[in-house]
């Protein structure tokens, strides 16, 4: 039993959470946001304060419990690319770990559904299904980027809505331009991801966008991928989409947030292939989760700040732990 935890707990591969924690923290804030500012709820309560830690439970927890999922739909390239996985290897048993998946996704749609917002379910099931398309859709070039971004982006509508109910257009209209960008940061961290999955998605026929492309084209789309979060944030800006002000610590953290983007396209570029692919992956997550920490600066600067700094930190020392770029 303490063997298949140690699996389980590896293959869920903790750096990950912060992914899909941050983008759903995004939405929580934003809830905040719209019905303080918009509404005046007074929601600084004990019981919404227990709420909240749930949540932040349930989303964090949230990337983990779906790799699983992940991890036995690609255990074919896996054995090539990944050969040391707890379910390549059979350290984790594939049909109990998806048992144990499964029972986990129940709980949470039964905790949503009683105590949280049952509208909310309608997001984590969302988040299930696209994460089991992913596994085929990135075998199509771009659409699985689509897919992807599409996937963490439930983690942040989870976050909006769980928490309680505010009725009014505006709950969805401001905050459209961070799960936009939200979308746009993951579908282009997962972009980099498959560089180092090269070798074995080719030869498992799995077609992504690198494997399309081929590694010269997809090392000089690297560089330019780095920057299309700040022209669709551009974009969003002079057609007056974002209906938030934007303030000081945004502004900060994301031109923090373009320098680890370029510094990513970087790394890529000069190694598109090889054993620096995986070293990079840290600096790929880090600008991905600080990202999405820097659009919560547009509702909640000052917890922005402090979670930018925190993930930053948090996910290079995660991903230290998991140096077995075979794993």
């Amino acid at each position: 039993m303490l063997q298949f935890i140690k699996a389980y707990i590896k293959s869920m591969r903790l750096y990950y959470s912060f992914v899909t924690g941050i983008a759903g923290w995004v939405g929580v804030v934003y809830y905040e946001y719209i019905a303080e500012t918009y509404f005046a709820q007074s929601i600084q309560t004990t019981a919404y304060t227990i709420k909240k830690i749930v949540i932040l439970i349930l989303l964090f927890l949230s990337w983990g419990i779906n790799q699983i999922i992940n991890d036995y739909l690609g255990l074919d390239e896996d054995r090539i690319n990944a050969p040391d996985r707890p379910m390549v290897t059979g350290e984790l048993n594939p049909k109990a770990a998806l048992a144990v998946t499964g029972c986990f996704l129940v709980l949470s749609g039964v905790i949503t559904w009683f105590y949280l917002e049952p509208i909310a379910v309608l997001f984590l099931i969302a988040g299930v299904v696209l994460n089991v398309l992913y596994e085929y859709a990135k075998g199509y070039g771009i659409l699985g980027n689509i897919v992807f971004g599409l996937m963490i982006s439930m983690a942040a509508l989870y976050g909006c809505f769980a928490p309680g109910p505010v009725k009014s257009h505006l709950f969805l209209i401001h905050g459209i331009s961070a799960f936009i960008l939200i979308f746009i940061l993951n579908a282009i961290m997962t972009f980099y991801t498959y560089f180092k999955d090269y070798n074995g998605d080719k030869e498992t026929g799995k077609n992504t966008i690198v494997v399309v492309l081929g590694l010269h084209k997809s090392k000089i789309l690297a560089l330019g991928a780095a920057f299309v979060p700040v022209i669709v944030f551009m974009m969003l800006s002079v057609t007056k989409a974002l209906f938030v002000e934007i303030n000081t610590a945004f502004i900060i953290l994301g031109l923090l947030t373009v320098f680890l983007l370029i510094r990513t396209g970087v790394l890529y570029y000069k190694n598109p292939a090889g054993e620096k692919t995986y070293d990079s992956l840290k600096v790929n997550f880090q600008a991905c989760v600080c990202g999405e920490a820097a659009l919560m600066a547009l509702f909640n600067p000052g917890l922005a700040m402090v979670l930018f700094i925190i993930s930053y930190i948090l996910v290079g020392f995660l991903f230290e732990l998991h140096r077995n770029r075979k794993a």
